[in-house]
């Protein structure tokens, strides 16, 4: 069975060039480079930047056969870089092909995926996320889902209806993936570990809450572990937290949801601060192989 990614795929504008982007397309890209068996659900545009973004997520092994095209345009996110490299967007989203989400949905009781990851715009831009949130819900009831919010107030600054947006998907999520940044927007005067405890409840929820170089900590109804990041001269951010959900992804399926605990999240925790540092050495949204990912914790252990 493959795992599912569901999202956009869209064009990050950035100083100097123009890269394939979008979180969820990200995160499909870097499983594919993991060596995992992905497939991508989102719409496609036919106009030059959506073949471009076809051919890169082709190239990079992930499965389009249940992406959907159309004539309708791609959306842009004009990309600027902070002096730490962080990035923040400016989105062109209204009638593209990248939010078109509808009928079109593949049948999750047909394909039966192995895990659903999805998140970023696709999940608060309507009428498509409300498409999005009824088809989670039954295949909810089949196979885990991964939810990143990776939240993006320039889009949605009611913060209000952000959080009920969010806390929605939450609920239908065996894990949620999300950073520092966002939690201090979405609840300005509560602290991260609160917060995520507030989730979880009586529930099995995984919270990862991601925290740039400071690293990674997850947190369940098993406690809290932590991680320390990795030191990287970086280039940008874009990306970082998309590879962090693809190793969660790819450990879902190695290892099994129930088994995430203890001394193996842990190891999880830390691959997934390595690949994210490496994402973070080189511009745009570029994840390590298997290959770079093994060579780079083989010299950690030395």
């Amino acid at each position: 069975m493959s795992m599912w990614v569901c999202g956009e795929v869209l064009i990050d504008v950035l100083p100097e060039e123009t890269t394939v982007g979008g979180g969820p397309a990200n995160t499909a890209k870097a499983l594919a480079l993991l060596g995992e068996d992905v497939e991508f659900v989102g719409g496609i545009s036919r106009d030059a930047y959506g073949e471009r973004a076809k051919e890169e997520l082709e190239e990079a092994g992930v499965g389009l056969r249940h992406a959907h095209q159309s004539d309708k345009p791609t959306c842009t996110a004009m990309v600027t870089l902070g002096p730490d490299g962080s990035a923040s967007y400016q989105f062109s989203i209204k009638n593209t092909a990248t939010f078109d989400f509808g009928d079109w949905l593949p049948d999750p009781y047909r394909y039966k995926p192995s895990l659903l990851y999805i998140g970023t715009l696709a999940t608060i831009i309507k009428p498509g996320s409300d498409a999005l949130l009824k088809w989670a819900k039954g295949l909810s009831e089949l196979a885990p889902i991964i939810f990143d919010p990776n939240i993006r107030p320039a889009v949605l600054s009611d913060r209000k209806l952000y959080v009920r947006e969010v806390e929605e998907w939450v609920g239908l999520s065996s894990i949620v993936k999300v950073s520092e940044e966002d939690l201090k927007w979405l609840y300005p005067t509560d602290l991260p570990e609160g917060i995520a405890r507030r989730w979880i409840g009586d529930s099995n929820l995984l919270v990862v809450i991601t925290k740039g170089a400071d690293g990674i900590a997850a947190i369940s109804n098993e406690g809290l572990i932590e991680v320390s990041g990795v030191n990287v001269d970086v280039i940008d951010t874009v990306g970082a937290g998309d590879t962090v959900g693809a190793i969660l992804a790819q450990g879902v399926s190695t290892d099994g949801l129930i088994n995430l605990r203890g001394k193996v999240l842990e190891n999880l925790l830390h691959c997934a601060a390595v690949a994210a540092a490496i994402t973070c050495s080189r511009a745009g949204a570029n994840p390590p192989t298997k290959q770079e990912l093994r060579a780079a914790l083989k010299k950690l252990e030395k």
